[in-house]
């Protein structure tokens, strides 16, 4: 069985297509490397460049501060400094673009209806996923109005002919995020209508639809779906391959497809999961402390991952 490679959207972008392809030449003989940021001033690039004199492949961007609803009055001073240092990020996540670097967005939504604080938690709000599918409701209006402002943003890439690495409702089994709170069939359901919404409604053909989870059951159907990723947050300065977790996460499908750590704390080892031939596609290392310190990950690690002869780097990647 060959690995699927195209994107599941048949009105995909010819870049997204183009994209879809390089992942997978890249899979199973390379890994790429990624790092996300969360703020205008993104700390951790310019760690890495200090570090190691390069930069990732795959950069990773925040729309937390995007969000519908975010209730001002309720936010302590740690939410509003989040919100303010993430905000004016898409502009980040252009320039990236441009220059040729490979962009994933991550959404911590805001609840679409109440909640408080840091409403993306499911111990801050008392917003129902299930409601927001019933059509008629005041939370599938909400969500809605989210979604379109959220188009207008994604939008833009579209027009700049920018492919992003799409991840929404992260984490969703978890359940310490909204979208997760209420199990999986609700969530398969958000996904579904995101899909749904973004490809037929507000054709925003330059998304690749990466889902975010290892349990079968969360698993929303091979249709809707292009690459299958996973979030590991092993102890620090634990370097390795995650053979384990890729056999697990392959078992939410008998398609083959691509396979990605769409966040990690410590980095894996990449010159372990070339040697174990686990074909991660990619890792993103999560941002401050994890990215731009050596409190997980020291700098020899960081230097030898970048300087492997399978990393591939920002500089490695095909020029436009």
């Amino acid at each position: 069985m060959s690995r699927i490679k195209t994107p599941c959207n048949p009105n995909a972008t010819k870049e997204a297509i183009r994209l879809m392809e390089y992942l997978d030449e890249v899979a199973g003989k390379g890994v790429l490397l990624g790092q996300h940021t969360q703020t205008r001033q993104p700390k951790e690039l310019a760690y890495i460049q200090e570090v190691t004199g390069k930069q990732p492949a795959i950069c990773g961007f925040e729309m937390l501060a995007y969000s519908g609803n975010i209730q001002w009055d309720t936010c302590n001073e740690a939410c509003l400094t989040e919100i303010y240092e993430n905000n004016g990020t898409i502009e980040n996540a252009f320039a990236w673009g441009r220059k040729g670097g490979i962009v994933t967005i991550t959404w911590h939504w805001y609840s679409p209806v109440g909640g408080r604080d840091k409403s993306f938690y499911t111990e801050n709000t008392d917003f129902d996923p299930r409601q927001a599918l019933i059509e008629g409701t005041e939370e599938h209006r909400a969500m809605i109005r989210d979604l379109d402002l959220t188009a207008v943003q994604l939008k833009r890439f579209l027009e700049e002919k920018i492919p992003i690495l799409w991840r929404p409702f992260h984490e969703a089994d978890g359940g310490w995020f909204w979208w997760g709170s209420k199990g999986a069939d609700a969530a398969k359901g958000l996904y579904r209508f995101m899909y749904q919404y973004f490809t037929e409604v507000k054709h925003l053909d330059n998304l690749i639809w990466v889902w975010n989870s290892a349990v079968p059951e969360w698993y929303p159907g091979d249709d809707v779906v292009d690459i299958i990723s996973r979030d590991i947050y092993a102890p620090a300065h634990v370097h390795t391959a995650f053979a384990d977790e890729y056999r697990e996460l392959i078992q939410i499908t008998p398609t083959e497809k691509i396979c990605a750590l769409a966040e990690v704390g410590p980095m894996p080892d990449v010159d372990a999961i070339m040697d174990e031939q686990i074909p991660w596609c990619w890792y993103m290392t999560w941002s401050n402390d994890f990215g731009a310190t050596e409190e997980f990950t020291d700098k020899k690690q960081l230097y030898a991952n970048y300087h492997s002869k399978y990393a591939v780097s920002f500089e490695d990647l095909p020029k436009k």
